[in-house]
């Protein structure tokens, strides 16, 4: 049996609706930002989860963000190795192609991937400690930033690793050369930003503090 199908009929549906309404309303727009590129100010770094909405948190029309997503919103090391790398492939697009002004990276409550690798980091998951575990060595890369929270109170710590990925991505982005370069020159900024998802609550990173602070 062939493993690829039609749409389910709930998303046709919407997306005609959208062709008939958002599409129809704004068709100049549309065409406008498909001739004209993409333009974006900013990259944003945020996670997989469904639950994190980066363009309605900000209110953000198409073609304003250069959004990345990937679990627990991580950035790896720079490692320019020939191997595959997509995060590091977009963050290069983002600063040497689009010359983005901004990157942020947005953290968040309840995170699944920061749990898994809490679990990991305990003994609780030891199929995550898997070589073939995708997941469990995307998870390494915040490993650091476990032993750095260890020592909390046991409720505390997966907010507080939750806030880790994002200072974790932070040191990582300025591994990258070009990066270094860009900031170095004024012309390129980094952000650090958490939300609570159920309190929509969203927290800054003040590194003149070292801690994060509610907007």
């Amino acid at each position: 049996m062939h493993p690829f199908k039609p749409l389910p009929s709930y998303l046709v549906q919407r997306f005609q609706g959208w062709r008939a309404t958002a599409y129809a309303d704004n068709k100049a727009w549309y065409r406008r930002l498909a001739e004209g590129g993409q333009h974006p100010r900013a990259m944003v770094i945020s996670c997989c989860d469904s639950r994190v909405h980066v363009t309605s948190i900000f209110g953000a029309d198409e073609g304003e963000f250069f959004i990345h997503r990937n679990v627990a919103n991580l950035v790896p090391p720079y490692n320019p190795d020939g191997e595959y790398h997509g995060t590091s492939a977009a963050v290069e697009y983002a600063v040497t192609g689009l010359k983005v002004a901004h990157i942020v990276v947005l953290g968040h409550s309840n995170c699944g991937g920061v749990k898994g690798c809490h679990d990991m980091c305990i003994g609780h998951a030891p199929e995550l400690e898997q070589k073939s575990s995708f997941v469990g060595r995307w998870m390494d890369i915040l490993r650091p930033g476990f032993q750095r929270v260890a020592h909390l109170p046991a409720g505390e710590i997966l907010p507080a690793l939750e806030k880790q990925a994002v200072l974790t991505s932070l040191e990582n982005l300025m591994s990258f050369p070009f990066i270094q370069i860009a900031v170095e020159d004024d012309r390129l900024t980094l952000h650090g930003l958490w939300t609570n998802t159920g309190e929509g609550e969203l927290h800054q990173y003040d590194a003149a503090r070292d801690e994060f602070t509610a907007i």
